[in-house]
Parts: C-alpha cells; sequence; structure tokens
C-alpha cells in the first residue's frame, strides 16, 4: 500500500469542527483500505448531474434559482421521459475515455430520486411515464463493463416538509412548521440501505448540502457519524466522501475537493480549517460551467484544458471526477461525447503516467506538474519555452528519455538536483519525460 494509506488508521479519527455527535472514532476495515487504494489507482472520474432539472436545461438548481413552488416543480416528473436513455452507450464512453470510475446523482437537492425506492412514489418509476430503474440499468451495465460506479447522494430537500429549512430551498413553498428531522433521518437511512443493497457493489456515497445550515446559530447535528456506520456495515468496501468544504470527519474515507486542486481555493468553497489530509483526494468540477444540462452552457473545456487539469490534479496525488450533464432525453451532450473521446485517445497513449500513480518529488509548478509509479518519475511539462529545465531532487537519476519519442535526455547533477537538457523545445499538450531513479 502506498505510504498515506499506511497512516489510515491513524488519520481516521481526525476531529474537525463539524457539527457531529458519538462516534469520535473510526477505524477502516482491510476492505476498506483496498478500496481506498483502487480509488486512488484510478485517478480520473467521470460525474453525471441528472434528474428533472434537466428538462428545464436551466442547471440543476433551477428550482431554487427561479423560486418554483416544490407542488409546481414535482408535476414536470409526468412529462420526463428520456427516450434515449442507453447505459450500455453512456458507459461504454466514459470507459474508453480512459475514465475508471462514474459518479451519478441518485437524488439532488429537488428530491427526486433516479431509482424504485419504496420510501418515496417521487421517483423516476413511479411518477413518470418512463417507468425505469436507470440506477439498476446502469449498475449492471458498470459491473458488466468493468467500470466502478459512485452514488452522490444529497443530504438536502427542497421539496419534502420533514426536512428542516436550511438556507436554500425557502422559496418553495415547503411549510417549515412540519420539520421532521428523525423521520427525514430514517427516511434517508433507509434510501441509502436501498442503495447499497439493491444496486450491486457501490464504491462511494457522495454527499452534499451539509452546508446547507452552516449559518444556523446553534449547529445542526446531520447524525453523520451513525450514517457513515450504517454505509460501512453495509458495504465495508464502500467509502465515504462529504463535499462540505471542511476537513475529514471520522468515517469519511475520502477528501473531496470543488472547483479546485487540493491546498488552493480560487472558487472559495474551502473553508480555512479545511487542511488537505492523507486520505485519498478528489478535486470534481465541470467540463462546461455547469453541473446540471443548461442548453445555453457550450463553454466546454478544450482537450488541452482537460489534460492539464488531470496532469495538475494527479500532480497532486488526487482524482479528478469530471462532470457531464445530461440531456433531458437521456443522451450525453455531443461535446462532451467528443472530449471523452478525445481524452480516451490521450489516455491510451500516456494514461500510465496517471493511472496509478503517486504525486510525483517536485509539487505542481507553473510549468507543469510530477507523478510517481515505483522508480519511474513522469516529468509533464505543461508550460515551458525553453530546452533546459532545472528539476529539485534528491533521488539519483539512473535513465532520461522523452515519454513519446524515446529520446535520450542529458542529465546535469547540480548541488541542489539536476538539470535536464530536452532535444527541442517542449511542445504540444503535455511534454513527458520519464526518469528512471534510485
Amino acid at each position: 500500500m502506498k505510504k498515506f494509506f499506511l497512516s489510515a488508521l491513524l488519520l481516521s479519527g481526525l476531529m474537525a469542527p463539524l457539527a457531529v455527535s458519538a462516534v469520535d472514532t473510526y477505524t477502516p476495515t482491510e476492505e476498506n483500505l483496498q478500496s481506498r487504494q483502487d480509488f486512488a489507482d484510478r485517478r480520473f472520474g467521470i460525474f453525471l448531474h441528472w434528474g428533472l432539472y434537466s428538462m428545464f436545461a436551466q442547471g440543476e438548481w433551477f428550482m431554487q434559482n427561479a423560486g418554483i413552488s416544490y407542488e409546481e416543480y414535482s408535476k414536470s416528473a409526468s412529462a420526463f421521459y428520456p427516450a434515449n436513455y442507453n447505459a450500455h452507450d453512456w458507459v461504454a464512453a466514459i470507459k474508453a475515455s480512459g475514465a475508471g470510475y462514474i459518479t451519478i446523482t441518485t437524488r439532488h437537492h429537488d428530491g427526486f430520486s433516479l431509482w424504485d425506492t419504496k420510501q418515496s412514489d417521487y421517483n423516476i418509476v413511479k411518477a413518470t411515464p418512463f417507468h425505469r430503474d436507470v440506477l439498476k440499468e446502469l449498475s449492471e451495465e458498470c459491473q458488466k463493463q468493468g467500470i466502478r460506479l459512485h452514488f452522490y447522494y444529497s443530504h438536502l430537500d427542497w421539496g419534502r416538509e420533514d426536512y428542516p429549512v436550511g438556507r436554500t430551498g425557502r422559496e418553495c413553498g415547503k411549510d417549515a412548521s412540519k420539520a421532521d428531522w428523525k423521520h427525514y433521518y430514517k427516511f434517508m437511512n433507509n434510501q441509502l440501505t436501498e442503495l447499497l443493497t439493491n444496486y450491486g457493489p457501490i464504491g462511494a456515497i457522495w454527499f452534499d448540502g451539509w452546508w446547507d445550515h452552516d449559518s444556523d446559530p446553534t449547529p445542526f447535528n446531520w447524525e453523520l457519524p451513525e450514517q457513515y456506520e450504517l454505509i460501512h456495515k453495509l458495504q465495508p468496501a464502500c467509502l465515504v466522501g462529504n463535499n462540505h468544504h471542511m476537513a475529514p470527519n471520522p468515517g469519511e474515507d475520502i477528501q473531496i475537493f470543488e472547483r479546485d486542486l487540493p491546498g488552493e481555493n480560487t472558487a472559495g468553497f474551502v473553508d480555512k480549517a479545511a487542511e488537505v489530509s492523507r486520505l485519498p483526494l478528489e478535486t470534481c468540477t465541470t467540463m462546461n460551467g455547469m453541473w446540471g444540462y443548461k442548453i445555453v452552457d457550450q463553454n466546454y473545456k478544450s482537450l488541452d484544458e482537460l489534460v492539464r487539469l488531470l496532469v495538475n490534479t494527479a500532480g497532486k496525488g488526487a482524482n479528478l471526477l469530471m462532470n457531464i450533464g445530461p440531456q433531458p432525453n437521456g443522451e450525453l451532450p455531443a461535446t462532451a461525447l467528443s472530449r471523452l473521446h478525445d481524452m480516451g485517445q490521450w489516455m491510451d497513449a500516456h494514461g500510465e503516467t496517471i493511472k496509478g500513480t503517486e504525486a510525483g518529488d517536485i509539487p505542481v509548478q507553473s510549468w507543469g506538474a510530477t507523478t510517481r509509479k515505483g522508480n519511474r518519475l513522469f516529468v509533464h511539462i505543461l508550460d515551458y519555452k525553453n530546452n533546459e529545465l532545472y528539476l529539485p531532487l534528491t533521488c539519483k537519476v539512473t535513465k532520461a528519455f522523452v515519454y513519446d519519442t524515446k529520446a535520450p535526455v542529458k542529465v546535469t547533477k547540480t548541488q541542489n538536483g539536476v538539470v535536464i537538457t530536452l532535444p527541442e523545445v517542449p511542445s504540444g499538450t503535455d511534454y513527458i519525460v520519464e526518469l528512471q531513479t534510485k
């Protein structure tokens, strides 16, 4: 196992200033530790934000942002019919991109469930004319094609009256006097039990929504330790992550960063207490601008931007979870499919410098990043217009060459590292030099 997992038993007990109760220690099982390693080795995943909000083509926060009442919004379920949904095609396109896992929104903040839940009729099987359990189909296809499946699950709900109103959803017509946390908490845990009982092996539960009560005058007790314990009991290998923008809680197996690389905070989501832990790390971000499908949002990142983002994320020792918002008809947008295809070609040629690697010996720099696999150090040069590059290395370099062409690279030892002399000035999306070290 890699070094950050060797300390897992100590780190898993790390306390953070969150409103949690009871359990303050957590000992992951061997199955869980192996699952963490598998997760980290995959390095690249695809996020899918899909639900009723896709019909409006205004993003996943449309109900909240437009101030639509739950009563009116929920009527749209009777028109939701994603006729072109094909789980095989989704998984095949994602697998071909080089991604190793899929994270899909099972229930977002609007409260609509994408599976045949017995806890509420407000789901894709009972409330829509589609009458198909898309999660069941996706789960079966992921197992067939060897893709790991993760489930996003919202902790908050803009429609259910038993959910205590937080700082969002206040314009959606709920009667706040009917809040019943115990009832809502039981509802969530019953749904999680369904997801972890009826849909095969699940790689992770990806929680979102803790921040809905982060401005309460008194701390809101989400009872996370007990919920996490339930998940680990049902599937010990299932990882728990929570997009709360804080330091990890006991019971969490991965640390999530939204729209930022670990240790950075350009998007303003990370709390000052959220130091980078030694748990497996994941950065989630969008392929264009939105999470859910928005018809006017065609600002897709180029292949060059996607590769650079993947390389820099891996250089931080983290996974990249790249989001796509499927269309209301069940298809992945054409531009997203094109990007997946292009990423796949790049990964076919260079994937071993990303998958199964650790953060390299040199932190991410303005010129690029490094990743390591055993005695192989990959130097990813992303933005550098000189054929000589200083590397502050303490290891001994025994061989150096351009990864693609195998052209030899001269290595000159200096007092504090080495200088590599390249056969040409770096160009292209990612100019990779492999250093063999000891």
